[in-house]
């Protein structure tokens, strides 16, 4: 129990504070007890919903973060919760709603709370450039996982052995994305597929972007560790991770409007679920779940372009975001069950992990 408190304590004790303050604002918005309840029973169900959906978020946000330092573990534990909780379920909708509305801050924040209605109608019209953005992003990361030369343990072998030696052929993974987003593009009416393929560019670039300061970072920390120096830096990880937060957090905002339209219960809800991703992510890693589990990984990457297909295709089709989570637990369930058939048949491999 000392272990679990150690990994989960902050975040219960953030989970009483959003309830304390969604319990306050019920009341004060509602003046009955019905309403209160019924209030806290949504920001309830959002939470559980973000959590039980995002595992793979937590498990790729491992296969990153096993790889950085204490230090910065501890920031990206902290300072990103800034980020994931303030900036992606608060800031973002408001954004969206500001610029697509051509409103200012204030505007929007009075709009979020006297008419969410409206306010939802807004953040709900720029579904199409959000699931370009976050669908590419996603699918690239998912790829680039699988597409990898030196990559010599497989799960699904047939595919990812084929897919490993196709990753002989320079930027496949980006071919293999731009003909996507073409392909659902001429699904789109005009204006639509333009602000599709834009935005799937743009999560593209990004993701190009974001590789490209890791791999700088990383050559440097090499020539720093050279001359004597013993601790990474991890920026360029915390800045991946910073951004693959975000784009799993999107459909998540968008999908959240199917139980609430009020911009509070959805921040206070989703920022519940995105603190325990945290804790998750930070447990994982600590335990070393990842090398006890060696297949443990694949099914999440398999979950996040399977994810980042059904974003791309939401542009054109509704999905609903059950529907992505139960593909993903499966697989990832598959993939830990499979870990556990592995150990029990190569046990010197388990003790190996272990060590």
């Amino acid at each position: 129990m000392a272990s679990f408190w150690r990994f989960y304590g902050f975040s219960f004790a953030f989970s009483l504070i959003c309830l304390a303050l969604a319990g306050w604002y019920g009341w004060a918005s509602t003046g009955s007890v019905t309403g209160t309840l019924s209030l806290l029973w949504i920001v309830v169900v959002l939470s559980v919903l973000e959590i039980s959906l995002s595992f793979d978020n937590a498990v790729v946000n491992a296969s990153v973060l096993k790889d950085m330092d204490e230090v910065w573990q501890r920031r990206f534990l902290t300072w990103g919760i800034a980020f994931a909780v303030f900036g992606m379920r608060v800031v973002f909708p408001l954004a969206i709603v500001a610029i697509a509305a051509g409103l200012g801050p204030m505007e929007t924040v009075r709009l979020s709370i006297n008419e969410p209605a409206e306010y939802e109608r807004i953040v709900s019209s720029a579904h199409v450039g959000i699931a370009g953005f976050g669908g590419a992003f996603l699918a690239m990361v998912g790829l680039k996982f699988f597409f990898d030369l030196d990559k010599d343990i497989h799960w699904i072998r047939s595919i990812e052995e084929w897919l490993s030696k196709f990753a002989a052929l320079p930027a496949a993974e980006i071919a293999l994305l731009l003909l996507a987003l073409w392909g659902i593009s001429t699904l789109l009416e005009p204006e639509e597929a333009l602000t599709f393929l834009v935005a799937g560019i743009l999560g593209l670039v990004t993701f190009i972007a974001v590789e490209g300061v890791n791999a700088i970072l990383e050559r440097k920390e090499e020539a720093a560790h050279l001359h004597g120096a013993v601790v990474r830096s991890g920026l360029g990880g915390f800045l991946y991770l910073n951004v693959l937060d975000a784009s799993f957090s999107f459909d998540g905002v968008i999908g959240a409007f199917a139980l609430s339209n009020n911009m509070i219960v959805i921040a206070l809800g989703l920022s519940i679920g995105a603190m325990f991703v945290r804790s998750m992510t930070i447990h994982l890693v600590r335990k070393g779940t990842l090398a006890a589990y060696r297949f443990l990984e694949h099914g999440a990457f398999w979950a996040i372009i399977v994810l980042g297909g059904i974003m791309l295709v939401s542009a054109k089709y509704a999905i609903p975001e059950t529907v992505t989570g139960l593909i993903g637990a499966v697989l990832i369930g598959l993939s830990f069950w499979w870990s556990v058939r592995y150990n029990r048949r190569h046990p010197e491999a388990a003790t190996a992990s272990a060590d």
